[in-house]
């Protein structure tokens, strides 16, 4: 959102082409392109449990579907829930999903990130798969269950920029709710219609998905 907009705002097309203009000036919008079938690792029941309505809350708000299983891939969709960074090199095959697995944990480490996304897509460009990792710090531990699970729920959909939330979280406050901000929750069912490109370059895309959102 820009730095004007406030809660329940429309979006101008400039303020959503920002949510996918990456740091080289490039626009890259996309979308899953298969149903999606999530697996959760280093939770408890109770949360594995509000981590998977949360996905299937932010799925039915886009309009897309669920799966039991992936026919290619079995889960499409990883998260995992971790203390340290190195944690994720001991976990079997996982190289051979995400490239460059080694490197990518250090600059993590070195930088002392809590989270990284990873996509995978199809040869259309649609995203094909999606590994979400989070170490939980103290900032994430502190954070309410189902507000982490919601948030992340939300950054697996799109293909968003590196620096779409930088400024402004995606979720805000109705009463003691956590809830999507209806400006990105418009975005996100704007980029599922029917209608729309599951992949779109050009920035007038933006001007689309914002007529749509308002």
């Amino acid at each position: 959102m820009g730095p004007g907009a406030t809660w329940g705002d429309a979006m101008t097309a400039d303020e959503v082409a920002a949510l996918f203009t990456r740091a080289d000036g490039s626009y890259h919008f996309a979308r899953w392109g298969r149903p999606i079938v999530p697996v959760v690792f280093g939770v408890a029941d109770d949360t594995l449990g509000v981590v998977k309505g949360a996905i299937e809350a932010v799925v039915t708000l886009a309009g897309h579907k669920m799966a039991e299983t992936d026919p290619e891939l079995g889960a499409n969709l990883m998260i995992f829930f971790l203390r340290e960074w190195d944690e994720v090199l001991a976990v079997p095959g996982l190289d051979g999903l995400v490239p460059d697995l080694a490197a990518r944990v250090a600059r993590l480490q070195a930088a002392g990130a809590n989270q990284y996304r990873a996509f995978r897509f199809e040869a259309s460009g649609a995203i094909k798969a999606a590994f979400v990792f989070l170490r939980m710090d103290a900032a994430l531990a502190a954070m309410d269950a189902e507000a982490l699970a919601l948030g992340q729920a939300a950054l697996m959909m799109l293909d968003w920029a590196e620096g779409a939330f930088r400024g402004a979280s995606p979720l805000g406050r109705v009463g003691a709710r956590v809830v999507l901000r209806p400006e990105i929750a418009g975005v996100i069912r704007a980029g599922y219609a029917a209608v729309m490109p599951s992949v779109a370059r050009d920035a007038s895309h933006a001007w689309r998905l914002a007529a749509r959102v308002g």
